[in-house]
């Protein structure tokens, strides 16, 4: 005799595949929540590593918090930089100076390319303790002494530059001094900077590979004048929990006085926060896909419940109660749904893991981009498997479909067992 419970074994004996039409809506209630589930956990799951990847390639070469002086240059840079250090929350402070140039190639033939990227001043020996530039160079090495540069991969393509090439460098001051200079009898201009290509790095994100030059401190101060007054834009801040961003730049800020302005990661990399947005407004839409999944179950037990109503009469007249008859159904339905989460989680697994595959396959067969590097600022499809998510979506589908079970089930167990067996 079986061990399982009276209104289990009835609800997996009405569950046996028959050549009915209610065996095919039922087949198709488990592959609606196998989608369902399946969708959830792939979208969710590209979300989160998304969001991660991009906080990982942002961190990585800007800081958690930036201390600047309100309306003016920092001047004694050093002296604020000792007090933001001092903080118990800081793990490494930096200086930084960051602007727009203009920048010319020097090809030994051909004609030469002009870009306006952006020059980020940087303090070689303190760079390490605010960002992995150092260590994201993958041509060449980490080589600001004199007139040394570091570019981006994709700008070292746009512009086909190489280790050991020259290029031309006009600071804001040095177009200002030709305007101004134009036209003027005995008018000097100053020519512009030469830089040689030191190294090229990849940090992971378009944006920055293919908009950024890195100089030394000194070097930045000179393209805006502020070597005489040994003057930077600001600082750079690396804290130990990054999501104590907000509290640790009001402490800085009332440490510092009035005079300078901690913004944070979340002000300056709104997209980060817009994905975590996103990724929970996703959640609740995707849920009503299991939703809609949910009725045909409702629909099954309903038609079920109309075929059935002679036996459930039976059933009752013989002694079963309410209860029982009740949880015949509930447990036809938790069966349906436990397979259809169980495949759907295999399913979306399954697509996890071959996800960059598929779109290889997709780009070869359709010619399209559909995740263009450009646009996202990545090469592949990030993803990542968090298992609370998991968790939350697994056992939210079980109790949705629980719920759509729980009317046809209650009717079912409500039926007076005169009026079951008078059913024709």
């Amino acid at each position: 005799m079986s061990r399982l419970p009276f209104e289990l074994l009835l609800a997996l004996r009405y569950l046996r595949p028959k050549r009915t039409f209610v065996s095919i809506i039922t087949l198709i209630s488990v592959v609606g929540v196998m989608l369902g589930v399946a969708v959830l956990i792939i979208v969710i799951s590209v979300m989160s590593g998304f969001d991660r990847d991009l906080k990982a390639k942002v961190f990585g070469f800007n800081a958690h918090l930036k201390v600047l002086a309100r309306g003016r240059t920092m001047e004694n840079y050093a002296l604020v930089a000792s007090a933001v250090a001092s903080n118990r929350n800081v793990k490494g402070v930096a200086p930084f100076v960051l602007a727009q140039v203009l920048l010319e190639t020097q090809p030994a033939s051909g004609q030469a390319m002009v870009l306006a990227p952006m020059v980020r001043g940087v303090d070689p020996q303190a760079e390490g303790r605010v960002s992995v530039l150092p260590s994201s160079i993958v041509a060449g090495q980490f080589d600001l002494d004199r007139h040394g540069l570091i570019v981006g991969t994709v700008l070292a393509e746009n512009l086909n530059l190489r280790v050991g090439d020259h290029v031309a460098i006009y600071s804001p001051e040095d177009l200002k001094k030709a305007k101004e200079n134009r036209g003027q009898e005995g008018g000097v201009v100053r020519p512009p900077s030469d830089y040689e290509i030191r190294g090229i790095f990849d940090a992971g994100y378009f944006e920055f590979n293919a908009s950024v030059v890195i100089a030394s401190l000194e070097n930045a101060q000179a393209f805006y004048d502020l070597e005489e007054s040994d003057s930077v834009h600001g600082l750079m801040v690396v804290l130990n929990d990054p999501y104590q961003a907000r509290p640790v730049a009001d402490e800085l800020e009332r440490t510092l006085g009035g005079g300078f302005k901690v913004t944070t990661w979340m002000e300056e990399s709104p997209l980060m926060m817009a994905v975590l947005v996103e990724k929970n407004v996703m959640l609740y839409i995707l849920f009503f896909i299991v939703i809609v999944a949910a009725f045909g179950i409702t629909c099954t037990l309903i038609t079920f419940i109309v075929m059935k109503t002679r036996e459930i009469g039976l059933m009752k007249a013989l002694g079963a109660s309410s209860g029982q008859v009740m949880w015949v159904f509930l447990g036809q339905s938790l069966i349906v749904s436990v397979l259809g989460v169980a495949a759907g989680v295999s399913l979306g697994l399954l697509a996890i893991a071959y996800r960059n595959e598929f779109l290889s396959f997709m780009r070869r067969s359709t010619g399209l981009q559909l995740f263009p590097a450009d646009v996202y600022g990545f090469s592949q499809l990030p993803a990542l498997l968090v298992p609370g998510d998991i968790a939350v979506i697994c056992g939210g589908s079980l109790i949705i479909c629980l719920l759509a079970a729980a009317f046809p089930a209650r009717y079912a167990s409500r039926l007076s067992p005169v009026e079951a067996l008078r059913h024709e």
